[in-house]
Parts: C-alpha cells; sequence; structure tokens
C-alpha cells in the first residue's frame, strides 16, 4: 500500500493480517485417534447422556463445578494427550446455531494455547449438520481473534487446525458447513483488523487499496475515485468533510457479479471515516474518542462481506460504496454555517461538524441510486444515540421499505448479529429544515437516531432502503463468546448472510435491467 514518508510505517505492514496462513476447518469420523490434537473438547448437555469421549461421569462434573450452562469450560488435568475440556452446551432441548456457536467459543478460549483443536458435537437436536458445523466453526475460529499486529512479540497463539467431530449425521453436509464457517469467519476477521488498524496505518488512501487487494484475492472489482474525481462528480459532502485533513479522500465503489443472470441486485453504503475527532466540533477527550479509529466499521463490514460473496455463490448482483475520509480540525476545515453541495443537488447547512458520515453517505447514496439497484441497505457507526437506546448488545435498524427491514432482521437473526427496529418517524424531519439550505444535517436533542436516517432518507431517491446503525456494537470492552476485545467485525456476516439470502422487494425491475453499463 502507498504511504506518506513521514509515517515512518514498515513496508512489511498489512491492514489484512487475517488474510495470511489461515486455519483449516474439517469434519473428522475417527473420534478415538487423538494424533495431531492439542486440545480436546467435548460438548456437555444437561439433559443428555455425558459422552464416552470426556472419560468423566456427570456427578464428577458436578463435584467439579461445572453447570453445563452454555458458555462454561472445565479444564481436566491429564498426565498426558490434549489437552481436555468439558464444554456446556446447556439443554439439548434448546440448542441452535447461536448456542452452538457461543459453545464452540468458550471451548477456544478455554484453549487458548493449543493451536490444534478437536471438538466432539455429540448431539445436534433440531439443527441441521451443516448449520451446527458452520456455527462451531464460526464460534471457535472468531474467539481466537487477537489484532496483534503491531506487537513486537505477540502473545497469541494461533489457531491453526480446527476438527470437528459429528456422530450420525450427513458428514457431506457437516463438511460443508465447516468450509462456509471459515468463509464466513473470515469475513469478520477481515473487518476487525480493518477496524483495529489505527488511523495513521489505515488511512482513507490505505483502506481503498486494502480493498483492491482484496478484491483481487476473493473475486470482486474495485473502482477507486481520489479527490479531482470527486470534485468532477460534484461530492461535495465527502470533499467538505475532509477540507481539514492532509489525507486525500476516497469513494470506493465495488462490484460482485455471480456466474449466470443474476437474481438480484443489491447495494451497499458504508460510512469510512477513518478517524473522526468531531472536526471543528470537537468530541472530549474521553474513551470514546479513542475508538474513533473504528468510525469506518460500516465500510469494514461491507468489505469483509464482499470477500465472502464468490465463495458462497451467491446469486445476486451486489454493488457498494465506500465513503472514506477523515474528520479533523484545521485552518481549512468546514465549519458551522458551511453549505455542502452534494452529488445529487442537494445542499446542505452544517450545523455540526461531528454529523459528518451522514454527509460523506449522501454523495455515495447519489451513485448508488444512478444505478438503479433493486434494494439498498446502509451501515455505519452513524449515532451515539443508538448506543444510548439500545446499548452494546445491538445495532438500530429502520427504513422506508419493511420488507427489506424484514431481511436484514432475518440475516441477523441467523448470524447472531442483533438489531431492533427503529420506526422512520417522519414527523422528525421538520426537525432537519434549513433557513439557507434545502437540509440541515443535525436535528434536535432528541431521537438522534431516527433524524440521521431521515436525512440519509432525503438521498435514497425513493428505493427500498434499510440501515443499520452500529455503533454500539461495533467494538467490545472484553472477550464475551466469541466476540473478541475491540473491534467486533459487526455486520460483516449479517451483511454476507443478506446477500445470500437477499430477494428482490415485489414491484422492483428485474436485476438485469437495472445492472450499471
Amino acid at each position: 500500500m502507498a504511504r506518506r514518508p513521514n509515517k515512518l510505517i514498515p513496508d512489511s505492514f498489512t491492514a489484512v493480517p487475517s488474510q495470511v496462513a489461515p486455519p483449516t476447518a474439517r469434519v473428522v469420523g475417527a473420534a478415538d485417534d487423538l494424533e495431531g490434537v492439542d486440545a480436546l473438547g467435548v460438548l456437555v448437555h444437561r439433559d443428555a447422556p455425558v459422552d464416552p469421549a470426556l472419560g468423566l461421569t456427570r456427578p464428577a462434573l458436578e463435584r467439579a463445578g461445572f453447570s453445563g450452562e452454555v458458555g462454561s469450560a472445565l479444564v481436566v488435568p491429564r498426565a498426558d494427550g490434549p489437552l481436555l475440556v468439558a464444554v456446556g452446551a446447556g439443554a439439548l432441548a434448546d440448542q441452535d446455531a447461536a448456542s452452538l456457536r457461543d459453545a464452540a467459543a468458550a471451548f477456544a478460549r478455554a484453549a487458548a494455547s493449543a493451536p490444534r483443536l478437536r471438538l466432539h458435537v455429540p448431539a445436534l437436536g433440531d439443527v441441521a449438520p451443516a448449520a451446527a458445523a458452520r456455527a462451531s466453526t464460526e464460534g471457535a475460529v472468531l474467539a481466537r481473534y487477537r489484532y496483534s499486529e503491531l506487537q513486537s512479540a505477540p502473545k497469541r497463539v494461533a489457531l491453526t487446525d480446527l476438527q470437528l467431530v459429528l456422530p450420525g449425521v450427513d458428514q457431506s453436509e457437516a463438511a460443508r458447513g465447516a468450509r462456509e464457517g471459515l468463509v464466513t469467519a473470515r469475513a469478520a476477521l477481515v473487518a476487525r483488523d480493518l477496524v483495529n488498524t489505527p488511523a495513521a496505518h489505515l488511512t482513507a488512501a490505505d483502506l481503498a487499496d486494502a480493498t483492491v487487494e482484496l478484491g483481487r484475492a476473493h473475486g470482486f472489482d474495485v473502482e477507486v475515485f481520489g479527490p479531482d474525481q470527486l470534485v468532477q462528480m460534484g461530492c461535495g459532502g465527502l470533499l467538505g468533510v475532509n477540507r481539514g485533513s492532509v489525507e486525500e479522500p476516497r469513494m470506493v465503489r465495488l462490484v460482485y457479479t455471480p456466474d449466470g443472470e443474476p437474481a438480484g441486485h443489491l447495494a451497499l453504503v458504508g460510512k469510512g471515516i477513518t478517524y473522526d475527532s468531531g472536526g471543528i466540533s470537537l468530541k472530549p477527550s474521553d474513551p470514546m474518542h479513542l475508538l474513533m479509529k473504528m468510525d469506518m466499521g460500516g465500510a469494514g463490514a461491507i468489505v469483509g462481506a464482499f470477500t465472502g460473496l464468490r465463495d458462497l455463490h451467491v446469486p445476486s448482483r451486489v454493488t457498494a460504496f465506500l465513503a472514506c475520509t477523515d474528520n479533523v480540525p484545521s485552518g481549512s476545515a468546514y465549519v458551522l454555517g458551511d453549505v455542502l453541495h452534494t452529488r445529487s443537488g442537494t445542499t446542505v447547512e452544517v450545523r455540526n461538524t461531528d454529523a459528518e458520515g451522514r454527509l460523506v453517505m449522501s454523495d455515495a447514496f447519489a451513485l448508488v441510486v444512478e444505478e438503479q439497484p433493486q434494494a439498498v441497505v446502509s451501515i455505519a457507526t452513524l449515532t451515539g444515540a443508538a448506543l444510548a437506546a439500545l446499548g452494546p448488545a445491538m445495532a438500530a435498524t429502520l427504513g422506508n421499505d419493511q420488507a427489506v427491514v424484514e431481511q436484514v432482521k432475518a440475516a441477523a437473526a441467523a448470524t447472531a448479529e442483533r438489531v431492533w427496529q427503529l420506526p422512520l418517524e417522519r414527523s422528525y424531519r421538520k426537525q432537519l429544515d434549513s433557513d439557507i439550505a434545502d437540509i440541515a444535517n443535525l436535528g434536535g436533542p432528541h431521537a438522534g437516531t431516527i433524524t440521521a436516517a431521515l436525512f440519509l432518507d432525503e438521498f435514497v431517491g425513493g428505493l427500498p432502503w434499510a440501515h443499520l446503525d452500529m455503533c454500539g456494537p461495533m467494538q467490545a470492552d472484553a472477550d464475551e463468546s466469541w466476540r473478541s476485545k475491540g473491534a467486533t467485525g459487526y455486520g460483516a456476516r449479517l451483511l454476507l448472510e443478506l446477500a445470500r439470502t437477499f430477494t428482490p422487494p415485489a414491484g422492483t425491475a428485474p436485476a438485469g435491467a437495472r445492472a450499471r453499463a
């Protein structure tokens, strides 16, 4: 990646270290052969017999304080052989993909020093073999993630091999699920790597370069627009936010084209603010300010999702626009009261320079509208109000088309990347009225997530649209299940699942008729 000389960053640095030596995941049938296994985990259900592979009875486990709840784990000392871990799986009657994902994560964390893992899943209950293997793979791989690219002596032990034992099921189906689990986990790891990378190591230009590299590796096309092109394109929202920076802005277009006639055309829009100081409306110097290298989490999620489209044989055409810059104060920075001219022709009065994400996304939306997809989904760390309302466990979702919102909610449920729908309350639109421009970039003191979405709604051109405000779940303060401390990669698996299952809303023109020439 091209870098400014004064950054003094080694050429060996990469923003996507997860691409180096990824783990393997496979389904094995020889449960008694432990050659090449460093840790053996056995799921224990509260309402089912204990698997003989564990070599312990339920009374023995109970005497050791093992509860069997999902997320619990008991490391059993042994004189020789692999590390042995009893893994709580809860009640078999309640088992689903999410509980299997959590159990696999608990095992991977309990065996943190073991590079080669084997996990026995003695009973699946109502979970299909492919779904069970996929979720177990995701849980183990995601739980073992650590961002260590900038550490001179990393302490993490990388997971290199995961073996799954699923007796009595269709082994080919389970193997397919394990392969898919690697793809979906990789999507989240790519997003985590990008979002965890400090701003000086990942400028807008660097993010564009990383996306180009990933496109070459994973079968999607990337087009990058620099400052001169953005001026010609009339992208005044992105250029306005970038005015205070010495780093150049980028608009990045991603295109995935499936084999054969596309089943649909889904477009994504991502906020790519590589660092958000708040601009002239400077943020306080608190822990949230420290996290503002993560303000490109929406763009990172989209890039991560795109790495899996080809491998999962997604049948729809998927395009995306990432609006990338940092937002910093300087003598040339945009200020309160400025009026920005966006690509759509809409003028915007700046009431707060810390409401910059919606400004850069307005230009991305205008470009998406010109392509006329069948649906649009935007994702951004857009408002602190979403975090205040819903906390760190889930994102807010809202939009102008309930059918698209429902598809987002279904993808969230399938991936355990939770969402909660808020209303797009149009009576609040008047808060964005401006006396000197078409619209202002900030509403009143309340319902900030809704007014921010109403601002974006002005630029979607009436296309079916749903939005994800991921300010809350963008990061975790501590390890929790498969979410590792730091950037969670939220949205990458959700968007990948959404693209895989996308159904064009009723009444939209065929994808082929809308595809950009």
